[in-house]
């Protein structure tokens, strides 16, 4: 890939923790659209690092190219790992305030700014959205839309069908025992975050169960682009993408594209994915990133 843009670090401030960035401009001159880009959950990096790839800085770096300014940041969870697990913790808290900083900066170097968000960062994109009355659009790679306790029993099973290691199936049984824990009327912010899954409280949960990204989606009069992998056993086109579809397919601004060869992290490859999978040396689909990058064109 040629480099046509330049980097600069940035700091987003809001208070409380401040985190790290890189806003990456296009050389050519002033950008037309602008992309904050959203991780998936879990404490990642600006890049959303996955062993030796760098699927974020891919997106970066590709729409740079194509003259969109983009800035990605590190998580608070990436600088500081126990606020996952800290009493009160949400992924409101996790996302939004970052989030609104980073397109506070972008608006001074795009007409026009965007949330892309992956995976989590898709499914808490509409939050973001809705709290920032800048933002011009939406759109989504892989992002969840069934409940996420109830998917990670889903993907434990996968793991544990495409596999021979017991411990997978155990830890399975115990996700499912946990995510019932989720589902009771009785959880509350107090519940012991080793009842629940991943280890998370049970404010993060209680906003989970009761935030529905379709339908805060759907709340927004905006153009979205929802993006999703054919071979994703993480987010699936059956159990996610299908809620997508139903919620807001009808309407004449919403694109929806599936890219079958691609997987959670939009590599493309053959065969049942898995977490191996991830380890190998890759990019992201740059088809994907021409069809972002076009899309954009057509919305600014």
């Amino acid at each position: 890939m040629r480099k046509d843009w330049i980097e600069q670090d940035v700091v987003l401030d809001t208070g409380p923790l401040a985190v790290p960035g890189t806003l990456t401009l296009p050389s050519s001159g002033p950008a037309g659209a602008g992309v904050v880009l959203l991780s998936g959950g879990g404490p990642f990096d600006r890049d959303a690092s996955s062993g030796p790839n760098k699927p974020l800085r891919d997106l970066a770096w590709g729409l740079a190219s194509h003259g969109v300014a983009v800035l990605r940041f590190d998580k608070a969870t990436h600088l500081d790992v126990t606020l996952m697990t800290s009493p009160g913790f949400t992924m409101t808290e996790e996302y939004v305030p970052h989030a609104v900083a980073a397109l506070d900066l972008l608006q001074k170097h795009a007409r026009r700014v965007f949330v892309v968000g992956h995976s989590m960062g898709g499914k808490i994109a509409p939050r973001v959205a809705a709290a920032h009355p800048g933002v011009a659009g939406l759109v989504t790679l892989a992002a969840d839309a069934q409940p996420m306790h109830r998917s990670a029993v889903r993907v434990l099973s996968y793991l544990a069908s495409v596999g021979d290691d017991p411990a997978v199936k155990e830890l399975a049984e115990e996700v499912a025992r946990q995510a019932a824990a989720v589902d009771d009327p009785g959880l509350t912010a107090d519940t012991p975050a080793a009842d629940l899954p991943l280890g998370l409280p049970g404010s993060y949960w209680l906003e989970l169960r009761d935030y529905d990204p379709v339908a805060a989606a759907s709340a927004l009069e905006l153009p979205m682009l929802l993006l999703q992998g054919g071979r994703d056993y993480q987010v699936t086109v059956a159990d996610d993408l299908s809620l997508w579809r139903a919620g807001l397919g009808h309407r004449p601004d919403v694109t929806i594209r599936v890219y079958e060869a691609d997987d959670h992290l939009f590599f493309p490859g053959e065969g049942p994915s898995t977490p191996e999978s991830y380890l190998a040396a890759q990019h992201v689909d740059p088809v994907v990133i021409d069809d972002i990058a076009e899309w954009l064109r057509e919305n600014i």
